[in-house]
């Protein structure tokens, strides 16, 4: 990962007093997860910058962590290589006094507004170029995106690309934007994300986030779409609206408020349970299970022997096993709901019993790149005898008169297939895997554009 911070101020070398880092040194600094380095490729009067190369060491963010199987699929690949939370820790360990906004030697010029430039390369752009501009241009910088096609693209273009900054600011300020927006973009941490967030994202964001038309979207993604957390911390930034949030208690998403005029969540739910009925498995694994409304219902159908929900976000079990009353008086019994916290993308023998595996709207918030490996994992490996999957239909989209024009129900979803599209895939996966596969709609169906939500139905 790459980071470079340039000035012409003149003169420009003044650049090392803001960062407090020597222009004629190499810095060097160890972290948990590999090492980084600080140099200044060029340093003059007329031009000054200083660049922070990080190495992420992918073998040892899992040496001595567990099992050794099957580290090459999921550590060998693009993500110890994109900008991530992974630079924004090494951005604070290696700037922290600059962030500040402290110079001794310079507080003067730490306080003014300089001609800045900055690059990051290669940023993930999850969500696409609308999303940067929407994150940067706000804050007064001027963006140039040159995207890379080589590392990843898909059907809704490339997924990386070289962002290049400029403006005049605070140099305090840039290096604030850059900590909290990299992870935003990458929408995703490689850390737990606690309490603790809540006032990092506070203290980096000090006199701009709270002014930010974007804010929302930022302590979601930062906070790791912890919607808990993300309410706390927009309470916190705007007080006087804190009334005006909606209660913790409620747990509607974007897709499901856009959705909920026909009532798609609901009879969603009521296709998959009855196509779960009709395969006769009496063992089901909820892949991607969120906050337990699929298991809700089903621990309620005397047919379901047991229940496995699995997901990689902790906090949503959490609410799972409140909503399903695990352990409690009136629960259900020992054993017959079990709650795994752990991801699609890892060989996971802990659901392998089940007869049936169900991915209720999951596949659409998987980088495309990713996809294959949860196929291989879920159709391939696991292979139980019957698959379920819903995903949304985006030829429907036109019909939602709130959404616009070439944008998905869900700011998290990486994609939305069509109708033709999904056929392909299903077709794809059947003749990979060995499974015949019904595709049928959910939702009233429109002449045109089909139902809603697309379903099929794989069985072996």
């Amino acid at each position: 990962m790459f980071l470079s911070i340039a000035t012409t101020h003149h003169p420009a070398t003044d650049l090392g007093f803001l960062l407090h880092k020597h222009p004629e040194r190499l810095h060097e600094t160890d972290l948990s997860f590999g090492k980084a380095w600080l140099f200044y490729p060029e340093a003059s009067e007329a031009r000054c910058e200083a660049a922070l190369l990080l190495d992420v060491d992918p073998v040892g963010l899992v040496r001595g962590k567990g099992r050794a199987d099957g580290l090459l699929d999921q550590y060998v690949n693009d993500r110890p290589y994109a900008a991530s939370s992974f630079l924004s820790v090494a951005l604070n360990k290696m700037f922290r006094t600059a962030m500040s906004g402290i110079s001794k030697e310079r507080p003067q010029l730490a306080e003014s507004d300089l001609p800045l430039e900055a690059v990051v390369a290669p940023l993930p752009m999850r969500g696409g170029e609308a999303i940067v501009r929407q994150l940067f241009e706000p804050l007064g910088w001027t963006l140039e995106l040159t995207p890379i096609e080589a590392i990843g693209s898909s059907s809704v273009g490339p997924r990386y690309s070289h962002l290049k900054l400029s403006g005049l600011g605070r140099l305090s300020n840039l290096l604030n934007h850059l900590y909290v927006l990299i992870p935003v973009m990458d929408d995703a941490k490689h850390y737990w994300v606690g309490e603790d967030e809540v006032d990092k994202l506070l203290s980096k964001g000090a006199g701009w986030l709270e002014h930010h038309p974007a804010k929302e979207l930022i302590a979601r993604r930062y906070l790791r779409n912890r919607s808990v957390l993300a309410r706390a911390a927009l309470a916190r930034l705007v007080p006087e609206t804190a009334a005006a949030e909606t209660p913790v208690e409620t747990r509607s998403s974007p897709e499901e408020t856009l959705e909920a005029p026909i009532r798609l969540h609901d009879r969603r739910l009521d296709a998959v349970v009855e196509a779960i009925r009709a395969s006769g498995g009496k063992v089901v694994a909820d892949l991607g299970c969120g906050e337990g409304k699929l298991l809700d219902r089903l621990m309620r159908e005397r047919w379901v022997q047991k229940l496995f929900g699995l997901d990689p976000a902790v906090r949503e079990l959490e609410w799972a096993a409140r909503r399903l009353r695990l352990n409690e008086a009136g629960g259900p019994p020992e054993g017959r709901v079990t709650l795994l916290h752990g991801s699609l993308t890892y060989r996971d023998s802990r659901w392998a019993e089940a007869d049936v595996a169900v991915l209720v709207e999951v596949v659409e918030h998987l980088d495309q790149d990713r996809l294959p490996l949860v196929e291989r994992i879920v159709f391939g490996e696991t292979a139980p005898k019957t698959i379920i999957v819903t995903t949304p239909n985006a030829d429907y989209n036109a019909l939602f008169r709130s959404l616009p024009p070439g944008t998905f129900r869900h700011p998290d979803h990486r994609f939305e297939w069509s109708r033709p599209e999904f056929k392909t895939w299903t077709a794809r996966i059947g003749e990979t895997y060995g499974y015949a596969a019904e595709i049928s709609g959910i939702g009233a169906e429109d002449a045109k554009l089909g139902a809603p939500t697309q379903m099929a139905v794989f069985t072996r």
